[in-house]
C-alpha cells in the first residue's frame, strides 16, 4: 500500500526489524504492507512507526513493531494456516497475521476496541479476519483446532483451553509471568507431546479472564 507513511514503514522495517534479527521475508513484507498508523488514534499517527508501544482505548496498548514481528516470526507461518489471536486490541497484530495465513480468528473482551478494529479491517478489505467479543482465555472452540495461536496479553500461566485448541503439530506464543513483566513462552505441540521454550522478557497488558487474571 502506497501512502504518505510508506517511507516510514520502510525505515521501520530496516532499522527496527532487520537490524535486530527479524529475517523471515514474509513477515518483513507484511510489516511493510500493513498501515500501522490506521490502528492508532489520529493524534498518535505521527508516532505510529516509532520504536515503542503506543496507548490505545481501554487502557490498552499497540505493541512495539519489533515485538509484533518477533512473535509473528516464531509462528513460522507458510500461508495456509488458521491462526487464533487472543487480544485483538488495536487490530494491528491480526492485520499482520492476515497477510501471512489463510484465516485469522481474533477474540477481544473490550467492545470499543473490537468495534474500532473491525472498521479498519473493512477499510483495508482484510476479509480473512473473523472476530468475536468474548473471554479470550477460553479460546474459540467453534473453529478449533488452530495451526498457530498468539496471545497478546500476559497471564499467570498458559490457559489450558488454548493448549487443547492447538492443532498437532502446532505452535503457540504467549507472554507468561506477573502483571509487571513476563517472558515469552513458545509452546510446540507435536505427536501428542507439548514442549515449552522460554524466549525473552516482555511487558504486556494483563490477560483478563477465567484462565487469566481477575479484572480488579
Amino acid at each position: 500500500m502506497t501512502d504518505r507513511f510508506t517511507t516510514a514503514r520502510e525505515r521501520m522495517v530496516l532499522e527496527q526489524l532487520v537490524r535486530r534479527g527479524i529475517s523471515d521475508t514474509r513477515v518483513l513484507d507484511a510489516m511493510r504492507e500493513v498501515p500501522r498508523h490506521l490502528f492508532v488514534e489520529d493524534a498518535q499517527q505521527a508516532r505510529a512507526y516509532g520504536d515503542h508501544p503506543l496507548p490505545i482505548s481501554g487502557d490498552q496498548t499497540i505493541s512495539q513493531p519489533l515485538v509484533v514481528a518477533a512473535m509473528t516470526q516464531e509462528l513460522q507461518l507458510q500461508g495456509n494456516e488458521r491462526v487464533l489471536e487472543i487480544g485483538t486490541g488495536s487490530g494491528y497484530q491480526a492485520a499482520v497475521l492476515s497477510r501471512l495465513c489463510s484465516r485469522v480468528y481474533t477474540v477481544e473482551r473490550i467492545n470499543i476496541l473490537l468495534a474500532s478494529a473491525r472498521k479498519v479491517f473493512d477499510q483495508l478489505h482484510y476479509y480473512n479476519i473473523l472476530s468475536r467479543l468474548d473471554d479470550g482465555t477460553l479460546g474459540w472452540q467453534e473453529h478449533a483446532p488452530y495451526d498457530a495461536i498468539i496471545v497478546t496479553a500476559g497471564g499467570p500461566e498458559i490457559p489450558e483451553p488454548l493448549v487443547a485448541q492447538l492443532a498437532d503439530p502446532g505452535r503457540m506464543i504467549i507472554p507468561v509471568g506477573d502483571r509487571e513483566v513476563q517472558e515469552l513462552h513458545l509452546l510446540r505441540k507435536e505427536d501428542g507431546n507439548v514442549v515449552v521454550s522460554r524466549l525473552e522478557s516482555v511487558r504486556f497488558v494483563s490477560l483478563i479472564g477465567e484462565h487469566g487474571w481477575n479484572n480488579d
